[in-house]
C-alpha cells in the first residue's frame, strides 16, 4: 500500500508513525504552513526526520496541490485532522480515493468542535467516524464508526486523549486495510439525524450562573482542557478547570444565591447554583498559570458571599 497523508499535530503524527510501523509506504505528508512565532508542527518534524516528503501549500484547491498529489502516485490518501478544505479534485486523485477521520458519531456533531460538544450538551456517549470527504462539511459516506463513552467525570481531555485518539488512529490503519482490498462498505449519512455545531471559543465557554448546575458542569468538563470555561472576579476573568459537582435534592438546600462563593478552603472553593454547589480545584487567572482555588481567594480577599460573574 502507497499512501498520502494530509494532517498536521500530534494527530497526524501518530496516524503517520502507525503507518510506517506497519511497513506501509507513505509517499509524502502534506500539512498546513506554520504560522509565523508557532510551534513546529509535529507531523511535519516527525515526516522530515523519517525522510518522507513533506508539503506545506496555503490551498489544496489550487492546481499546484493536485499536481503534487498525482506526482506522489499513491493508492490511497489519508486524511488525519485537516483543517484546510480539500476538494472534490484532490481527494480524488488516488486509485482508491480518500479517507477522513471525524471525532463524532457522524452525521451528529458535523463541525470544528466536535469533541466538545457531546460533553458540553451531557451525551453519554460519543465516538468516531472514518468516512469518505465530500465537498460537504463531514457528509461524506460513512466507512466505519467506533464508540466511546462518556464517563460522569470526564472532561474534553480524557475523552480525547485517552478515547477518541488512540482508538482514531487504529480506525484509520483499519478503514485503510479495507479501501485498499475493496472489502469497505459506504453507508449513506441520515441526513434527519444530522445536526452542526460550530466552533466551541471564548464567547461559548462563559459560565451562566443563572443555568443549571448540571448544564454548568457539562460546560466546564467540555471545555477542560481548551479553551477554558470562565468567569469574571474582581473584574479579572478566570478560567475553571477541575470541578467536582455536588447536587442538591432538597428545595432550600443551596447555601448561596447562583455564582456566590458559599465555602473557601485551602485547596477549594465552592460557588452556588440552581441545584446544587460546585466544588472548584483548579482555576487560572488571565495570563497566570493553574493554582489551587484557596490560594488564588487568599490573594484576592475573596470570602464567603463574593460573586462571580457571567
Amino acid at each position: 500500500m502507497r499512501l498520502a497523508i494530509i494532517g498536521q499535530q500530534a494527530f497526524g503524527k501518530a496516524v503517520l508513525e502507525a503507518f510506517l510501523g506497519r511497513g506501509t509506504t507513505v509517499a509524502g505528508v502534506f500539512c498546513a504552513p506554520e504560522k509565523a512565532g508557532a510551534k513546529p508542527d509535529p507531523l511535519r518534524l516527525a515526516a522530515q526526520e523519517r525522510g518522507v516528503q513533506v508539503l506545506q501549500l496555503p490551498s489544496l484547491k489550487e492546481a499546484q496541490a493536485l499536481q503534487s498529489l498525482r506526482a506522489l502516485d499513491v493508492d490511497l490518501a489519508v486524511m488525519a485532522y485537516v483543517l484546510q478544505f480539500a476538494p472534490q479534485t484532490f481527494v480524488n486523485i488516488p486509485r482508491h480515493g480518500t479517507i477522513q477521520y471525524h471525532p463524532s458519531l457522524l452525521p451528529r456533531y458535523r463541525g470544528p468542535s466536535s469533541v466538545n460538544w457531546p460533553i458540553i450538551k451531557g451525551d453519554t456517549q460519543t465516538g468516531l467516524t472514518i468516512f469518505r470527504p465530500t465537498d460537504g462539511l463531514d457528509e461524506g459516506p460513512i466507512i466505519l464508526q467506533k464508540t466511546v463513552p462518556i464517563g460522569p467525570n470526564d472532561t474534553l481531555g480524557s475523552v480525547y486523549f485517552e478515547g477518541l485518539f488512540p482508538l482514531g488512529v487504529e480506525a484509520l490503519v483499519e478503514a485503510a486495510d479495507l479501501v485498499v482490498s475493496g472489502k469497505c462498505e459506504e453507508t449513506p449519512q441520515r441526513e434527519e439525524l444530522a445536526s452542526y455545531e460550530g466552533w466551541c471559543r471564548d464567547a461559548e465557554a462563559r459560565i451562566n450562573w443563572q443555568a443549571h448546575v448540571d448544564q454548568i458542569y457539562n460546560l466546564i468538563r467540555g471545555c477542560n482542557p481548551s479553551p477554558g470555561a470562565w468567569t469574571t472576579v474582581r473584574g479579572q476573568k478566570l478560567r475553571i478547570y477541575d470541578v467536582v459537582c455536588h447536587r442538591t435534592r432538597t428545595f432550600g438546600a443551596v447555601p448561596g444565591k447562583p455564582g456566590e462563593v458559599c465555602a473557601v478552603g485551602e485547596k477549594s472553593i465552592e460557588v452556588a447554583a440552581q441545584g446544587g454547589r460546585l466544588e472548584l480545584h483548579a482555576v487560572r487567572l488571565e495570563g497566570g498559570a493553574k493554582s489551587p482555588p484557596g490560594a488564588l481567594a487568599a490573594s484576592l480577599g475573596i470570602a464567603v458571599g463574593a460573586a462571580l460573574e457571567s
